[in-house]
C-alpha cells in the first residue's frame, strides 16, 4: 500500500497517543519524528533495561542533549517510567516527549493523571474513508475492517484472525489479565451479539456461564485494550423517558466480523447492519478526535423504542444519524429522527443509507454511506494531516 495521509494533528506539547495495536502508531511517530530517540519497550533488551532501573532514562535524555524528542513507544510495558517522565517535565526543558501505548491499563494503575497538563491524550484509530479515498471499498471495510496492519497484506481475513489470536494471547493471556483463557474466549463471541446494541450484561453472562462481575470485568479489559467502547444515552434536557443503558461497539467492523460466528438461524442483514453501524461509528470517534472537536458521541432511545443510532453532541456541533443498511428509504425509517427532532430541533439530522441519491425529506438529509464516511462532521485542513 502506497504511503497515505493520515488525519492526525501533532501536539505541540508533550503528549500520549493510544490505539490498539496495527493502527500504525510506532510508523506514523517514526515518520514525524526522524530526527528523535526512539525507544521500543516491544524490544526484550530495551523492556528488560528500563524495567529495571526506570531512572536510566534520565541518563538517556542528558546524554542526547542535541535531542529535543524522545519517543516511548509501547510506554505501558513499563508504567514506572511516567514518574521519570513527571520529573523531567517539571524541569522545564524543551524537551518533547512521545508516549504510545496500545493498552491504557497498566497507565491507569500509573497513575497518568500526574501527567495532566504536561501532556496531552490523543489517539490514533484505524484508517478513515478519508485518508484512503479512492482506495476506500466499503464493501471490504465492511467485511475486513481497516486495521492499517490488516489492510497492508497480502491476505487480510487470515491477518484479521491472527491479529485476534495476537490479542488473546500477548495481551491478555501473557499479561495474566483473566484466570481462565477459556471463558474469555467464549466471552468474546458471546459479546460480539452485542456489537451496535444495548448491553445487557446479565444475559451475556448467562450465555457465557460465569458471574455477572466476570463479565464486568472482561469488558473492562476490552476497553482498557482500546478493542471496544461505549456510548451513553444522549439525556441532555429529555422531554421522554430514556433507556439508561449504553450500547456497545468493538472498534472496528473488521474484528466484529471475525468475531461474530454464522449459522442458519443468522438473518444477513442483522449482521450486515451491525456492521455498518459499526462502521460509522468508528469513522465518528476518530473524527472527533482528529479535528479536535469539543463533543462527545451519544446514542437516544425512548422507553417507547424511539432509537436514533448516534448523537455528536458540543460546544460547535449538534448532529444525529441514523444508519440504515438497505438501498431505499421508508417513511417508518425517518420515524426516530422526526421525533428526535420534536425534542431538539437545534439539531442536524442525516439519516445514512446504502442508496445511491442524496436527498432530503421532513428536513432530514439522506446520504449515501460512501458519501457521509468521507466527511461525517467538518473537514480536517490539509496541513494538519501527516504521512502514514
Amino acid at each position: 500500500m502506497k504511503k497515505l495521509e493520515r488525519f492526525f494533528k501533532v501536539p505541540d506539547q508533550s503528549f500520549f497517543l493510544l490505539g490498539p495495536r496495527g493502527t500504525g502508531k510506532s510508523t506514523l511517530i517514526k515518520d514525524i519524528f526522524k530526527e528523535a530517540v526512539y525507544l521500543d519497550f516491544l524490544l526484550p533488551d530495551v523492556f528488560r533495561s528500563f524495567s529495571a532501573r526506570p531512572e536510566r532514562l534520565k541518563e538517556v535524555v542528558f546524554g542526547n542533549r542535541d535531542k529535543q524528542v524522545f519517543v516511548l513507544d509501547e510506554v505501558q510495558k513499563v508504567p514506572e517510567l511516567l514518574s521519570v517522565v513527571h520529573s523531567l517535565l517539571e524541569e522545564k526543558k524543551d524537551w518533547k516527549f512521545v508516549l504510545t501505548g496500545s493498552s491504557a491499563r497498566k497507565l491507569k494503575r500509573a497513575g497518568v493523571d500526574m501527567l495532566a497538563g504536561r501532556a496531552l491524550m490523543k489517539h490514533l484509530h484505524p484508517f478513515i474513508a478519508t485518508e484512503l479515498g479512492t482506495m476506500f471499498n466499503l464493501d471490504a471495510a465492511l467485511q475486513n475492517g481497516l486495521i492499517p496492519v490488516v489492510l497492508n497484506s497480502q491476505d487480510p481475513a487470515a491477518s484479521l484472525q491472527a491479529y485476534l489470536n495476537l490479542y488473546i494471547r500477548e495481551e491478555v493471556q501473557m499479561e495474566g489479565l483473566v484466570r481462565n483463557i477459556g471463558d474469555f474466549s467464549r466471552f468474546l463471541e458471546t459479546i460480539s451479539f452485542s456489537h451496535g446494541s444495548v448491553l445487557n450484561i446479565s444475559n451475556i453472562a448467562r450465555e457465557c456461564q460465569v458471574e455477572r462481575k466476570v463479565v464486568e470485568s472482561y469488558i473492562t479489559i476490552l476497553e482498557d485494550l482500546l478493542l471496544a467502547f461505549r456510548i451513553p444515552v444522549f439525556a441532555k434536557r429529555a422531554k421522554r423517558v430514556l433507556s439508561n443503558h449504553p450500547k456497545f461497539y468493538l472498534f472496528d467492523a473488521g474484528v466484529f466480523k471475525a468475531l461474530r460466528p454464522s449459522g442458519p438461524l443468522d438473518r444477513p442483514q442483522e449482521k450486515a447492519g451491525a456492521a455498518l453501524e459499526g462502521l460509522i461509528a468508528q469513522h465518528l470517534r476518530a473524527w472527533i478526535d482528529y479535528n479536535n472537536l469539543d463533543a462527545k458521541l451519544y446514542f437516544w432511545r425512548t422507553s417507547s423504542g424511539n432509537e436514533v443510532d448516534f448523537v455528536v453532541y458540543g460546544s460547535t456541533v449538534f448532529t444525529a444519524i441514523e444508519v440504515k443498511s438497505s438501498n431505499n428509504i421508508s417513511a417508518e425509517d425517518l420515524r426516530p429522527l422526526k421525533a428526535f427532532g420534536q425534542d431538539y430541533p437545534e439539531a442536524k439530522r442525516i439519516l445514512v443509507y446504502r442508496g445511491r441519491e442524496t436527498l432530503e425529506q421532513s428536513g432530514i438529509s439522506i446520504k449515501p454511506c460512501e458519501d457521509f464516511l468521507q466527511s461525517p462532521l467538518a473537514t480536517a485542513s490539509p496541513s494538519d494531516q501527516h504521512p502514514r
